[in-house]
């Protein structure tokens, strides 16, 4: 029995001296004695608790229009329109990155619209936070506090990680409190869920939920590779479905949001379109690598390098991309005036084009007229829309990730057909009729299907 022992003890040893020669350390395997207090000790004095309280107005009662109730019951009202206000509060989490700026990331939704952010580190000193920005479309914003003696975590390279990989988030869920939960990747690059603007999100079944928001994912060596920001759960709780966005993606938005207060992304100019099989086959390609081109914007920086309707883009400076997400992520994390080498394929012929990216608004999306309204950019049909020719009504170009009407489901590329039963047609209509009512009816053409969406403020 000794002997078989030695043996497994042996075995597991040159097993794990050939793991790390080829890199197998990366696997951020829990420590030998089976603990992560000593990690945890080190990170958590990074981890904030963050409070934030805003004003929100309810809905008035129709009685308050007769002066009568209102000389009795004024005093129960904040605002003299006679709108009940009432204070609202909120609980999330926040990671300090900078100990000497005093610097805290966090999600953007859990610090919008508030009046009053108050960041709690983990020895229940309390800070006043100011706002410096915030990017809705990838949910992280950035705070500053003034305190002395705080501890920052170090930031390490989620591009490093792999599927399988122990993780440790932290935060402060349901309020409780800081908490630590263990849990591994689940996977990478999780795009399309709807929650963000930009989505690469790591998934992780490290246990997440509200209040973590804003939280820390780290290695089992206490490196930040992620800000928790969502779960998928039927009632809001955790089932083993988490997402963080990761720091490649959340250093960009940071050094913007620090130098400008907010960031301003740089725009190719391109509609583009996942490379399917049938596609591939049709473009006579061998490769269903890439991403297919499908419109070039007129004046876009797109249009000023060469690339054409018809390219399949493969690489974006040293990354090859596969999916029009990938594509979207990797441009939107770059600046306005950026120099980018972008390779392609056209004509069964690989080209490479040097682009400066321009800037992102409504006149590089498409060179027909638009107009935004409730956190839509509304145009004409554009050449190239799946329904166009075939359907009448105003196309939604662009939408605000954190706008009411993207709550409600409504998309880029959706058409609307009518408002409160009433066929439209122009732009200037759809604009006019959506500032005159709070609430509306919307007819939505969408794909090979119809629906239909009450849209309110």
């Amino acid at each position: 029995m000794n002997n078989l022992m030695s043996y497994k003890y042996i075995t597991a040893l040159i097993m794990a001296w050939f793991l790390v020669l080829a890199g197998g350390a990366q696997a951020k395997a829990p420590p030998p004695d089976g603990s992560l207090a000593s990690m945890v000790d080190e990170v958590l004095p990074a981890i904030v608790n963050i409070s934030t309280r805003s004003t929100v107005s309810s809905q008035a009662n129709p009685l308050l229009n007769d002066p009568f109730f209102r000389h009795f019951f004024n005093d129960l009202f904040n605002d003299r329109r006679g709108i009940p206000q009432r204070k609202s509060q909120s609980l999330g989490s926040g990671v300090i990155i900078n100990a000497d700026e005093g610097w805290v990331v966090t999600n953007h939704h859990v610090i919008d619209n508030a009046d009053e952010i108050t960041v709690t580190l983990r020895d229940k000193r309390r800070f006043e936070a100011e706002l410096i920005g915030s990017d809705p479309e990838t949910d992280i914003a950035v705070l500053r506090i003034d305190a002395d003696d705080l501890k920052a975590v170090e930031i390490g390279d989620s591009e490093h990680l792999r599927v399988g990989d122990f993780v440790v988030a932290m935060g402060n869920p349901f309020g409780l409190g800081q908490t630590v939960t263990y849990g591994i990747v689940s996977a990478l690059g999780r795009s399309g869920l709807g929650i963000e603007g930009f989505e690469n999100f790591i998934q992780t079944d490290a246990s997440i939920n509200p209040g973590n928001s804003g939280g820390a994912l780290v290695t089992t060596e206490g490196e930040l590779i992620g800000i928790n920001t969502a779960i998928i759960g039927p009632s809001g709780g955790n089932v083993g479905i988490g997402f963080a966005v990761p720091t490649s993606m959340m250093s960009a938005v940071v050094d913007q949001i620090v130098d400008h207060g907010e960031v301003k992304r740089g725009q190719l100019g391109v509609l583009i379109q996942d490379l399917t099989p049938d596609l591939a086959q049709a473009f006579n390609l061998e490769d269903q690598g890439g991403v297919l081109v499908a419109q070039v914007m007129k004046d876009s920086a797109a249009e000023r390098s060469g690339i054409q309707a018809g390219d399949v883009i493969i690489k974006v400076g040293e990354r090859s991309v596969s999916s029009s997400s990938e594509l979207r992520n990797l441009i939107g994390m770059m600046r306005i005036g950026t120099k980018v080498r972008i390779e392609l394929l056209r004509d069964d012929q690989r080209k490479t084009l040097s682009v400066k990216l321009g800037k992102r608004d409504s006149s590089t999306l498409t060179d027909v007229k638009s107009d935004s309204v409730r956190g839509m950019t509304l145009g004409e049909i554009p050449d190239g829309h799946p329904l166009k020719g075939q359907v009448s009504g105003v196309a939604i170009l662009q939408m605000d990730p954190g706008s009411r009407a993207w709550q409600l489901g409504l998309r880029a590329g959706d058409i609307i057909r009518s408002i409160d039963q009433e066929a439209v047609a122009s732009v200037k209509e759809v604009t006019k009729r959506l500032k005159a009512s709070d609430r509306v009816l919307l007819h939505i053409v969408r794909n090979n299907g119809a629906l239909y969406v009450v849209l309110d403020k």
